[in-house]
């Protein structure tokens, strides 16, 4: 993985890490025909905002490569045209960012997480799956949240090709947890039994992540 950390956004970073220590963020605002569908401390955007590292490491679908590696039967590189050839499911699901906005209706095509666990076939013992990114980013799920139906590894937002601005052009979805779990630009997933925190993880941020929880800091 190349680790380039030198170039992330600092002053973005800075900011999340000082969110991070003072356990503090805007104050959510809840849409009035929201009902129990937005999560506590949120509010609804019609947008979809950008929120990165400030490093877009660029990559064609076609020159895509996914490493599934760590305590598994089958590890492998899967190129594009194999990881394209898998199973696909499109999922229509809300996405909650721990900056504190939502946005509804979110429509995503990718392959089902399951999927990947049937090809890697996990090792007893696996308790967490590790998603690795181009541009040296990770982030940790329990083996109980990828087993959820609809954690897909995306490869089209909105019926069109991710762009890079949103993580292209692969990236995880994990819909259930707080949006820093689903990874962009994803190129590595590896599979452990020890739990092995990512990078906002490991600044101060909660490891599980569950919206409805408002799990944001630890």
């Amino acid at each position: 993985m190349d680790v380039i950390s030198q170039n992330y956004n600092q002053g973005y970073l800075n900011a999340k890490l000082q969110q991070a220590s003072k356990k503090f963020g805007l104050t959510g605002r809840k849409d009035a025909d929201s009902h129990d569908r937005l999560p506590p401390g949120q509010y609804l955007t019609q947008q979809f905002p950008i929120l990165d590292l400030g490093v877009r490491p660029p990559l064609e679908l076609a020159d895509f490569n996914l490493k599934l590696s760590g305590e598994i039967e089958n590890p492998a590189v899967l190129d594009s045209r194999q990881f394209l050839s898998l199973p696909s499911q499109e999922i229509k699901r809300d996405f909650h960012c721990v900056t504190r906005w939502t946005k509804y209706d979110v429509t995503w095509k990718g392959v089902p997480f399951k999927e990947i666990l049937s090809l890697a076939k996990p090792k007893a013992g696996v308790m967490h799956v590790i998603f690795e990114s181009r541009e040296g980013y990770s982030t940790n799920i329990t083996m109980e949240e990828a087993l959820k139906d609809d954690v897909i590894v995306a490869y089209e937002l909105e019926g069109q090709p991710i762009h890079l601005m949103h993580g292209g052009p692969v990236r995880m979805i994990v819909p259930q947890l707080y949006g820093w779990k689903s990874a962009k630009f994803l190129n590595a997933i590896k599979f452990v039994v020890k739990d092995e925190p990512g990078f906002w993880e490991v600044r101060g941020y909660n490891n599980h992540a569950d919206p409805w929880m408002e799990e944001r800091y630890s």
